[in-house]
C-alpha cells in the first residue's frame, strides 16, 4: 500500500481540505490570539452584564412607580374616608345640637307657661280672692304670700354644674326675674286701675242712694 492510499486511510481526514499554512518566516504567536479572544468574549459577557443590569434597573423602576401609584392612591382614599366621616361627624353634632336646642327651647317655654299660670293665679289673692284652708279657715294675708312664695321658689341643683352652664342658668334666673318684675308693674298698674273704677262706681252708688226717691222718680219721668 502506497503512502497516498495510508493518509486517505488515516481518521478525521477530510479530503479536498489543505491544512493550514504558516508562512515561512512568521512566528505565529497563540498566546495573543488567545488573549485577544479572552478580552472579546469578557467585553461582550461586559456588554451583557450591563444590558442585564439597565434592563433589571428598569423593571425595579417600573416596580417602584407601580408601588408609589398604589400608595398614593391608598392615601387619597384613606383622606378621602376621613373627610367624609369628619362631615358626618359635623352633621351628626349639628343634629344633637339642635335637638338640644329645640329640647331647652320647650322645656324654657315650657317653665315659662307654668311661671305665668302661677301667677295668674296668685294675682287672684290681690284683687280679693279669699283663698281658705281645707277646713274652712281663711287665709292671713301673711299665708297667702308665704303659700306663693313656697310654690314659686324651686331648688336649683347646681352642684353638678360646670362653670359655663352656671353662666347660662344664672342669665336664664336673671331673664326670668326681669319678666317677673314687668308682669309686677303691669299687675300692679291694672289692679290700680281697677281700684279706681271700683271707687268712681261705689261712689256713684253712694250718689244714687242719697237722691231722694221722689226726686229719683221725677228725674226718671223727664227722662
Amino acid at each position: 500500500m502506497s503512502d497516498t492510499e495510508d493518509a486517505t486511510d488515516e481518521p478525521g481526514f477530510v479530503p479536498g481540505l489543505a491544512p493550514l499554512k504558516i508562512p515561512d518566516g512568521e512566528k505565529v504567536d497563540f498566546d495573543d490570539i488567545h488573549r485577544k479572544r479572552m478580552e472579546k468574549d469578557l467585553t461582550e459577557l461586559h456588554t451583557l452584564i450591563g444590558a442585564h443590569f439597565e434592563k433589571r434597573k428598569k423593571e425595579e423602576e417600573e416596580l417602584i412607580g407601580l408601588t408609589d401609584r398604589i400608595e398614593s392612591r391608598r392615601s387619597e382614599r384613606a383622606e378621602q374616608m376621613k373627610i367624609r366621616a369628619e362631615r358626618e361627624k359635623e352633621r351628626q353634632n349639628k343634629l344633637n345640637e339642635e335637638r338640644a336646642r329645640r329640647e331647652e327651647e320647650d322645656a324654657k317655654k315650657k317653665a315659662d307657661d307654668d311661671a305665668r299660670k302661677k301667677m295668674i293665679l296668685s294675682n287672684l289673692s290681690f284683687t280679693g280672692y279669699n283663698q281658705t284652708q281645707p277646713g274652712g279657715k281663711k287665709l292671713t294675708e301673711r299665708e297667702k304670700k308665704k303659700k306663693i312664695l313656697n310654690e314659686r321658689r324651686k331648688e336649683l341643683d347646681v352642684d353638678h354644674m360646670k362653670e359655663d352652664k352656671l353662666r347660662e342658668k344664672a342669665k336664664e334666673l336673671w331673664d326670668w326675674l326681669h319678666k317677673l318684675e314687668a308682669e309686677k308693674f303691669e299687675l300692679q298698674d291694672k289692679q290700680s286701675k281697677q281700684k279706681y273704677e271700683i271707687t268712681v262706681l261705689r261712689n256713684r252708688v253712694s250718689d244714687h242712694q242719697k237722691v231722694p226717691k221722689g226726686s229719683r222718680s221725677k228725674r226718671g219721668l223727664r227722662k
